[in-house]
Formats: C-alpha cells, structure tokens, sequence
C-alpha cells in the first residue's frame, strides 16, 4: 500500500509523483475517508438512539442536561449562561468556562429541547472517529482501521460518556482525537491548531494543550511547542484565577478544594499522597488498567501517551472519589489519546518489521483488542441498546409525561431531579431538595416510588411533599408515586 510521508512536504512529494502513482495514493485515501466516514456515521447512529432512549425513560438528569440546557437556552436568547438549577442566576461562567457550548444556540434557537444537546454531542463523539480511522487505514489497512475505529467508537470511556447526560466534554473529544493524529504524522502546526480551541471547552484542559506543545517542541519545533505550551498553561491560570472568580458570586474557583493544598499535613505525607497516592487506593490502578487494556498495552510504546498525563494527574490527586473511576463522563478526552498512542505503536512496529516478513506482533496485537472491545459491551451503558425495555417506555413514564404537560408554559417549578430535564426547556426549574431549592415555586412534581436518589432519596422525596403540602400547596394528582401539587 502506497503511504504518503507526513509532514509539511508531504504535498511536494505528492505533486512530484508519477501521474499514475498520485491516482492510486488518491483512491487510497478516498478509501480511507470513506471507511473513516462510514464508521463514524454508524457510532453517530449508536449514540443518539442510547441517547435519545434515556431520555424518553426519563433516566436523564437535571445534574448535569438540565443545567447544560439552561445554559445553552441562555445563549440562544442573547444572554451570558446562567442556571437557575445552580442558584438564581446563577452564572455558570463563574462555575466551570465552557464558552464553546455557545456553539449550540443558533441549533436550540431552531429546535428548543434537551434532544438538541444529546444528538449534538452524539455527532461531536463519533466526529472524533474519523480521524483515528483514516490514520489507522493507511497505516494498517482496512482490518486494523475497524478495529481501532470500533475499538474507540465503543470504548468503556465514550459509552460512559454517551450514557450520562450532556458534558461539554464532547467538544474535547474531536480536538483531542485530530489533535493527536496530527501529532502522530508530524503535522505539528495543525496539531497545535487543533488543541488551542480546548482552551474554550473547560479550564482544566489548556494543560493538555500545553502537553501538545511540549510534545512539538521535544520532537524538534521548539518554538512552535513552547509557544503552545505557554498560551496552554497560561490559559488555565487566567481562566481559574481571573476569569471564573470575576463570574463567581464568591469571587473564587470553587473547584480548587478538590484537591488538597497540602496545609496542616507532614512532609512526609505530602510526599507519599503525590507519589504513591496518585495510583492508590486500588480504583485507580483499575482505571489505568481499563485505560490500556484496550491496546493490549502496546499504547506504552508511543510517547503520545504523554498527552494523557495531565488529565490523569488531576484527577488521582483529588480528594473527589468520583474522579478516581471509570464512571460517567471523566475518562472521554483520554480515549483518543489511548487509541492515538495505539496507531502510533502498531506503526513504529511495522516500520521495523516490513523487512522482516508479516508482523505478527501487529496482528496479534489487533486481536486482543477487538476482543476486549467485543468482551466488555456488556459491561457499558451500551448494552442496554440490546434490551427491549430500552425502546419501551412504561406506565409510569407515560403517567409522569401527562403529569408534567400540566405545567403550563413559563411556570417555577420544583422537581425530583430525573424530571427536571423535562421541563427546562420551557420552564424555571429547581432540583427538589437542593439547598437552593426556591422556598414557593409555582409547581411541585416529585417521584415517591422510584426517584433518582440524588440529591434525596425516596423518604426526602415524601418528607418535601408534606412540607410544601403544610405551607398550602394542593395535591392536584397523584398517581403511581409521582405526585404533583400546585401553590395555592
């Protein structure tokens, strides 16, 4: 197979090639384009049916849809983002920055509803196929391109991803994944393009954009890198000391306690909390377990991993437990960078090997992680696109949707939180229970039976409703637990 040389020459060399010789690396990479296209098209389909799905069962959440599409709702109205669900008004710019979710308004302007955000973030995930598959095509060929295409369309850290809601981590996910693949063909100027924009997707990721840059400049741009390095770092000492605290109502990052400061704590301990603490207690090693596996641990042998280290080091040096796993939407940005290093292994090992005959390794390699693909779907959300019920709402879905289309349009309304993303596109909602809850909203809907257990659990749940039926709120149904009243 005819392979074009990365790199900024590359074009010369195209244009100096027999004219026979330019067709054929051509239809090779039309080849390559189309399987790329064609992968990401079926994990774009995968992923808005999951999606979709979950929220016509009303699995989804206030925490985080609900405040993801008040923010957006914001911006498609003219306004800087602000989340009712956070507190009055609460300005989300001064909680996390993610200004690109701007990038959705003039979507919601046209379709008003939670679906927007879910099938945008579907297209954004399976976007990020596209360029690992047209990588892997020409370095491999048609059978190791499937298997890393689908070995990252249905990893565990997307389908987590696809499974909880919205996070403005999609954004990421494609910048990281061309960002990579530019890194890998040596195309440094286009990889550093490619990582500037996260600086617009959530602070904590400009110190991956200066991972980018100290990668270009240990491999010989050293201005180009160093220049990307800084603008990286800097961005995300100016987005968490300057930025959000102006926006806070507090005047602070409030993420900062998540990670310990190190006050009133030994030097010894210290020391061990960020040596040996970065990789205990146990959940963390299974992360860096489920991290590589998918490689058989061949991503090891590329200095691409690189990239990954300051996402990991943040989140095993918070005190946050729920960092630590491999739950919800956490372990996304790290799966191009995974599967990236992945190509960059096979092909410095087929590199050395073509000389050699076939390259087992590779071929072995590939194997291994088309079965751990295939052997760990059903441990991932998406496995429920295998079950019946997933397409089937039930009766109490059915009873909740036409309690809540009483609500009129406009109205204040307290919720439990897996019906709050219901109603905010046309509705000012609350998670029943928050400490910020509004003391008399219009409306009160809660699910006694079956809730979602956060912020409160079934008991709260009822406990609520006595309270807001005690200050006068009128029980207007009540029908299979979910219970809805109305300020009188």
């Amino acid at each position: 197979m005819t392979t074009l040389p990365p790199g900024p020459s590359a074009a010369r060399k195209f244009s100096a090639l027999p004219a026979a010789a330019r067709s054929g690396a051509g239809a090779q990479e039309a080849r390559a384009n189309a399987l790329a296209l064609s992968l990401a098209g079926f994990c774009f389909c995968l992923y808005t049916v999951l999606s979709v799905s979950r929220h016509r069962l009303m699995l989804t959440t206030g925490y985080d849809l609900g405040i993801f599409e008040q923010a957006v709702r914001s911006y498609a109205h003219g306004r800087l983002p602000v989340s009712e669900l956070k507190g009055h008004d609460y300005p989300l710019l001064g909680d996390h920055f993610s200004p690109i979710t701007a990038t959705l308004a003039p979507f919601y302007r046209l379709w008003p509803s939670p679906y927007t955000l879910l099938v945008a973030q579907a297209f954004l995930l399976a976007l990020a196929v596209v360029p690992l598959t047209r990588w892997a095509r020409r370095a491999m060929g048609t059978v190791g391109a499937v298997v890393i295409g689908m070995g990252f369309g249905l990893s565990w850290g997307i389908a987590q991803t696809v499974g909880f809601d919205f996070h403005e981590v999609c954004f990421a996910v494609p910048l990281i994944a061309f960002s990579v693949e530019a890194l890998g063909n040596e195309r440094w100027r286009a990889a550093a393009a490619w990582s500037l924009p996260l600086l617009l997707v959530k602070e904590d990721l400009g110190l991956t954009v200066a991972a980018v840059g100290l990668y270009i400049a240990l491999r010989g741009r050293r201005r180009l890198g160093i220049v990307t390095a800084v603008v990286g770092v800097t961005g995300t000492a100016l987005t968490m000391l300057v930025v959000i605290p102006a926006f806070n109502p507090d005047g602070v990052f409030a993420y900062f306690d998540k990670v310990s400061d190190g006050s009133g704590t030994s030097a010894s301990s210290l020391l061990a909390q960020y040596t040996l603490g970065l990789v205990t207690p146990w959940v963390k090693q299974l992360t860096l377990l489920m991290l590589l596996a998918p490689t058989a641990f061949l991503a090891l042998r590329s200095p691409l991993t690189f990239i990954a280290l300051p996402t990991l080091a943040w989140r095993f040096a918070s005190a946050n437990e729920a960092y630590w796993g491999t739950k919800f939407h956490y372990s996304a940005v790290l799966m191009p960078v995974v599967f990236g290093a992945f190509v960059d292994a096979l092909q410095r090992i087929r590199r050395r090997t073509v000389s050699d005959g076939p390259p087992d390794t590779v071929r072995g390699t590939l194997v291994a992680s088309a079965l751990f693909t295939v052997l760990t779907l059903p441990l991932h959300p998406f496995a429920q696109l295998a079950e019946a019920s997933t397409y089937t709402p039930g009766a109490r879905v059915a009873v909740a949707t036409r309690l809540l289309e009483m609500i009129p349009d406009g109205a204040t309304v307290s919720a439990s939180n897996r019906f709050v993303p219901q109603l905010t596109r046309r509705c000012t909602v609350v998670v029943l229970g928050m400490p910020q809850n509004q003391e008399a909203p219009d409306w009160v809907v809660a699910d006694t039976v079956e809730p979602q257990g956060w912020p409160i659990g079934r008991d709260q749940e009822v406990t609520e409703i006595a309270r807001f039926r005690e200050k006068g709120y009128e029980v207007v149904a009540n029908e299979d637990g979910v219970v809805l009243l109305r300020r009188a």
